[in-house]
């Protein structure tokens, strides 16, 4: 698939489009984010929330630029973003002191699901979904062991809708790419 027409078929909610500009832009966004944040997790998360609004406005998206621009430019401006709210963030917390902090640790004990999948013999699965990072674990969580909707996820993170899909959409394909490949 070629890139205008990926694009035109993305502006129709074709998700096979919005798999092919994902998977041919992650890099080059990612990069971009990583030269900037210098941190992996922050890049990710930069990353996974440009593509979000990219593919929440792709119908705005002028042909006369070039796409990897487009997201690019987006994504600098979601970091800009970030950064600021940082700051302000920063700012709020030395005025404001609070010695009564708590912080939520995730119980990685094994649930139910879990249980089930080691009785049916699919422990390979739950180990190649552990392979990856915590966030993309969730999102396979929420939706394929909780049975979860998009929306009711998207409270349960409190995040965007778009967001989430653009989770479970990376998430996917990198389990995919673990299930495929398992000695890389």
């Amino acid at each position: 698939m070629e890139v205008k027409k990926a694009i035109n078929l993305a502006k129709e909610n074709n998700q096979a489009a919005f798999n092919f500009l994902l998977d041919k832009y992650w890099n080059d966004v990612y990069g971009f984010q990583l030269k900037r944040t210098e941190n992996e997790n922050d890049a990710e998360d930069i990353t996974i929330q440009t593509f979000s609004k990219a593919f929440d406005k792709i119908v705005t998206y002028n042909n006369k630029y070039i796409f990897k621009t487009w997201l690019i430019t987006i994504s600098k401006n979601i970091h800009i973003d970030l950064v600021r709210k940082h700051k302000s963030s920063i700012n709020s917390k030395i005025n404001s002191k609070n010695d009564d902090v708590f912080y939520d640790i995730p119980d990685e004990s094994p649930t139910p699901e879990d249980k089930i999948i080691r009785e049916q013999n699919l422990t390979k699965l739950l180990r190649d979904i552990k392979k990856l990072k915590p966030h993309y674990q969730e999102v396979i969580n929420l939706r394929y062991f909780q049975e979860l909707s998009y929306k009711e996820m998207s409270s349960e993170l409190k995040e965007p809708m778009s967001n989430i899909k653009v989770k479970l959409l990376r998430a996917k394909k990198l389990l995919s790419e673990i299930l495929t490949n398992p000695n890389a």
